[in-house]
């Protein structure tokens, strides 16, 4: 399972084995492809493995003691998974980590001042971009002299897509953005998302929980089990899927389910063999 064809991905993912201790085995076998332009989730619940798939994307995994132990990670044809975080993102590849981590002690427009730091552009080019940033996010705006630490979720989740956005991305690794947030305000992320996608061509693989969200507003997604790609196919299809309807969205054919009969997922999965 491949999805999109991976000669022509700006982003592919063949095969991946992560091992964390030297002895713990997170990822088996994970293969994704994300096209230029486009917006790909990776679903699936808590523990699946999503973050971790980020982080080898991202080179992260190191500082958890972590490690991609089989496969290549290739971004525009070049294998990257032996590249330090900074140099991939010099190629254009930034990762906004779960749980808004902003710099709690500096405004906002210091947060995202922190984006440019690896960029070598005069500063009349850095504050071009800053403005752009805060007509996408007009909130952080009013809010620019402020304290990170003293704004809302909602808020220290734009920041922490716009510093990524300071970094000139060509594509954004969006690592569970809904997280703790009111629907309205999801919906909101979202769609700066769509609009940043569509409008500056930044492709995203965003690593999400909320299904219907993700299915909503992207492409293409993969469903991650327990390390493991287990269903992938054009967003439009799966939201259609009536696996997917039953034990992600809650829905079957006589109406929505209750949680406690759709955690009875995990003892069927029909689509594993």
């Amino acid at each position: 399972m491949n999805g999109p064809n991976s000669c022509d991905a700006l982003l592919s993912v063949n095969n991946i084995e992560v091992i964390y201790n030297k002895v713990i085995l997170v990822l088996k076998g994970v293969s994704l492809n994300v096209p230029h332009g486009s917006i790909t989730a990776l679903m699936g619940g808590n523990g699946a493995g999503k973050t971790t798939t980020l982080k080898a994307i991202s080179n992260l995994l190191g500082s958890e003691r972590g490690e991609v132990t089989k496969g290549t990670i290739k971004y525009h044809g070049k294998t990257v998974q032996n590249l330090n975080p900074s140099e991939l993102v010099k190629m254009g590849v930034i990762q906004v980590m779960e749980g808004r981590h902003c710099f709690e002690h500096l405004t906002i427009e210091e947060n995202l001042m922190t984006g440019a730091f690896t960029r070598r552009e005069g500063r009349d080019s850095v504050m071009e971009d800053l403005e752009l940033v805060f007509e996408y996010f007009p909130r952080l705006k009013d809010r620019r002299g402020l304290q990170a630490g003293y704004t809302s979720g909602g808020e220290q989740q734009m920041c922490a897509i716009g510093r990524a956005l300071m970094s000139r991305p060509e594509m954004i690794l969006l690592d569970e953005p809904s997280m703790g947030l009111a629907p309205q305000l999801v919906e909101e992320i979202f769609e700066i998302v769509k609009n940043l996608n569509e409008e500056k061509e930044v492709s995203f693989l965003i690593a999400e929980q909320n299904t219907n969200m993700a299915l909503k507003y992207s492409n293409y997604g993969y469903i991650l089990e327990s390390g493991r790609i287990v269903m992938d196919g054009q967003s439009s299809e799966m939201r259609e899927n009536p696996d997917i309807k039953e034990f992600y969205l809650g829905m079957t054919e006589t109406g929505r389910k209750s949680f406690r009969d759709t955690r009875s997922y995990r003892r069927r999965k029909r689509w594993l063999n």
